[in-house]
């Protein structure tokens, strides 16, 4: 093994018992049983490794190749996450304990239960949000990713989902939205549609994007200044329930003939910059958001 600065430990074998966070990435059973056993998660690559580690959950320790471990120290300083073990592993070693290559060469392990600040779980979403989205069985993670990503990107104020959507702490989640999942705010209903039910009651704009040619054109929508608003989107494929429909104002894109649809998180972008901007000849852009 190459040798390595004094603060990381080499490993090398993957039954190391302390690489046991991080077995069996591509293994859901088995990673049902860790993670039930240990609330953990995972994140994959640097810049989710230097996003998590500014974040509200608190790294455990990083698995990382050789050659890895200078960017991922540098990603790490300055923050409370600097003291954290550092594993250095060979390539082989870090293939047989996540159950596949790992090309980016960077593991990390964090605690599910957030430490204050934007939070999965937490009691609502931030009081000052006046734009939102609001997801019901979006079970792709990688979407889910997207969407964060975008969210984070344009200044949404916080996510709700359905009890039905991916885990939002998923690692395909965590490394497409670059780590940024875990800076916003984000709530699971537990009662669904009554959670949907309760915004409209509370005075939000409930905004269904739906490709049916009987739904309001998006171009068409206008909101006052001060309208709280909640996109929301359901799964490719089957879209939103009848019930979830029920409680919104049914809104699409216009698209060109003979084309459906957009994915999920393109859809979200193009809705998401019109709300921001709030409605026609709006300016766009996170300003408008939370």
């Amino acid at each position: 093994m190459v040798a390595v600065p004094a603060r990381t430990v080499p490993v090398v074998a993957p039954d190391d018992p302390r690489l046991r966070g991080y077995v069996g990435l591509t293994d859901a059973q088995l990673r049902a049983g860790i993670e039930r056993d240990d609330p953990v998660f995972v994140v994959e690559g640097l810049t989710a490794l230097g996003r998590a580690a500014r974040s509200p959950y608190a790294l455990r320790s990083v698995l990382c190749l050789p050659a890895r471990v200078g960017r991922v120290l540098d990603a790490l300083a300055g923050t409370p996450a600097a003291a954290v073990p550092v594993y250095v592993a060979e390539r082989d070693v870090l293939a047989a304990t996540a159950g596949f290559d790992v090309h980016r060469g960077v593991l990390a392990l964090a605690d599910r239960r957030a430490a204050g600040g934007p939070g999965h779980g937490a009691a609502g979403l931030p009081a000052g949000a006046s734009t939102i989205v609001v997801l019901e069985g979006v079970n792709d993670q990688e979407n889910l990713g997207v969407i964060a990503r975008t969210m984070r990107g344009l200044g949404a104020g916080g996510l709700l989902l359905d009890p039905t959507t991916a885990d939002p702490l998923g690692r395909r989640a965590v490394r497409v939205s670059m780590g940024e999942i875990l800076h916003l705010p984000t709530v699971r209903a537990t009662a669904w549609p009554d959670a949907l039910a309760a915004r409209r009651a509370d005075g939000w704009r409930l905004l269904a994007l739906t490709p049916a040619a009987d739904a309001t054109s998006l171009r068409d929508v206008a909101l006052a200044p001060d309208e709280a608003a909640a996109i929301v989107l359901g799964s490719e494929g089957p879209g939103l329930s009848d019930a979830a429909m029920a409680c919104c104002e049914r809104v699409r894109i216009p698209m060109a003939p003979g084309v459906d649809s957009l994915n999920v998180g393109h859809a979200l972008a193009i809705a998401l910059w019109h709300v921001l901007g709030r409605g026609p000849g709006g300016a766009g852009g996170a300003a408008a958001g939370a």
